[in-house]
């Protein structure tokens, strides 16, 4: 008579062969095609990169060379709380797929129990059990290997979103700290000028007093004061609330944060374009929005699989008695071995309807992928326009500056001639403050589109980094 056990060796081994050369069933991932043009449309004139470099360091913001800037990065980058989340969520994505590709192992179990039992008559029984048990499903058509595919795929989309979410607050913070510098270099100039006009308020009133100049001067020079004085504690309002921003980015309360005013002279950086295709490797939202479809196309080996047989290899053994002494003697062992194969015969069309919606999901994701990639062309495509046009843009301004200035030295020396009155003054004024405030304005815009182009590049992130 054949030895059962050594059957049973046979069937197992032959079995676990079989695994090993199984298929996946499904399709295997590859990148959508997508036309994104070989060089921007407004890279005329700009630095371009090739493939062989990133386009931007990874602390890209150090190329503005302000020390206080680099201190609230290092701060915002330990104390922001949507990183924190998002690295929570990494980290959780990250536990889904230790406990996917746990299924790749065989499932161990052990447990104990006493019963009392009577029958008819009989005097009631008690029996005491211990037992072990091994089960293995193995993965003859993919379904736990697309699982774990999908689940990786999710991790990658996971640490991009984290890598987004940075560069998001990085972006937020450096943009919204140039603000603040804007808004402190316009304080500056408006104190200068409020000086200068509480002067020539009181010039004007002596003369009125001396019969030189009539009530209307005075009613436009303390006018001109008050305008002034208004656009003074505007800007101490939008400085206030900046810095409550900023706050918030660090991760702090905003009784708790203070930023104070510095004289600083920031130069708007050179920054490489790189190439479009570039986009595809190194924007996180973009690496993020391909991982997601990629986890798609693997649900739908998963959805596939469902069609075939699961085959599962189990074995269990132990000891039952009703005395403690006879436990462990032979006659009182138990085991049993082999493999379970099952199948689902009719579902009223459930299978096929999963495999409908993991296709239709695909498909959903690689238009979401195709979309990203567009608006990231469109972003950079519109701040390369941007810094372009701004550069021009404080060329024109700076001679219209100068022309202001000199405009403004030639009319008060009319008026202090006699020549015009206090109202010609005002409107000269007026226009060169309004010129000087441009000009603050035109350079704030400068830094912030350039902070702009560089998230829209991507910032300094790797798709091959490892999260923090």
């Amino acid at each position: 008579m054949a030895n059962p056990e050594r059957g049973f060796r046979v069937v197992a081994s032959c079995l676990a062969a079989l695994a090993l050369a199984a298929c996946a069933v499904g399709p295997d991932y590859q990148r959508p095609a997508i036309e994104v043009g070989t060089q921007y449309r407004q890279v005329e004139g700009w630095v371009q990169t090739g493939t062989s470099m990133p386009a931007v360091r990874a602390d890209w913001w150090a190329v503005f060379n302000d020390p206080v800037l680099d201190a609230l990065m290092r701060e915002a980058l330990e104390s922001n709380q949507t990183i924190a989340r998002a690295w929570a969520q990494y980290r959780q994505a990250a536990a889904l797929l230790a406990a996917s590709r746990a299924e790749f192992f065989p499932f161990a179990g052990l447990g104990a129990d006493v019963t009392r039992s009577r029958s008819g008559q009989a005097e009631p029984r008690r029996e005491y059990s211990i037992s072990g048990n091994v089960s293995w499903e193995v993965d003859l058509w993919g379904r736990i290997r697309r699982g774990a595919e999908a689940d990786q795929a999710q991790v990658a989309a996971s640490h991009a979103d984290l890598a987004a979410t940075r560069l998001s607050v990085q972006s937020t913070l450096a943009q919204t700290y140039f603000q603040i510098r804007a808004n402190d270099a316009g304080q500056r100039l408006l104190e200068q000028t409020l000086a200068a006009y509480q002067r020539s308020l009181e010039i004007t009133r002596n003369r009125y007093a001396a019969g030189v100049v009539s009530q209307l001067d005075v009613s436009s020079a303390q006018a001109q004061l008050e305008n002034t004085a208004t656009q003074m504690l505007a800007l101490q309002r939008q400085r206030a609330q900046l810095e409550n921003a900023l706050a918030v980015l660090l991760g702090k309360a905003p009784s708790q944060f203070r930023l104070d005013e510095v004289r600083v002279a920031i130069d708007v950086p050179v920054i490489p374009a790189g190439l479009p295709s570039q986009l595809l490797e190194r924007r996180p939202d973009v690496v993020a929005a391909e991982q997601r479809m990629a986890s798609a196309n693997a649900e739908i080996g998963v959805a596939q699989a469902a069609w075939f047989p699961d085959l599962v290899l189990s074995a269990q053994g132990g000891f039952r008695s009703g005395q403690w002494a006879q436990w462990l003697t032979a006659p009182f062992s138990f085991w049993s071995l082999g493999p379970s194969l099952s199948a689902t015969l009719f579902d009223g069309g459930a299978r096929s309807a999963r495999v409908d919606q993991v296709r239709a999901q695909y498909d959903a994701e690689v238009a979401a992928w195709r979309q990203t990639v567009l608006t990231g062309l469109q972003e950079v495509e519109d701040y390369l326009v941007a810094l372009a046009s701004l550069e021009r843009e404080q060329a024109t301004q700076g001679r219209a500056l100068a022309a202001a200035r000199e405009s403004l030295r030639l009319t008060r020396n009319q008026y202090d001639a006699g020549l015009i009155d206090y109202l010609s003054v005002v409107q000269v004024e007026t226009s060169a403050l309004n010129a000087e405030r441009e000009a603050i304005s035109l350079g704030a815009d400068r830094l912030i589109a350039s902070v702009q182009l560089i998230a829209a590049l991507g910032g300094g992130w790797q798709p091959d980094g490892q999260a923090d």
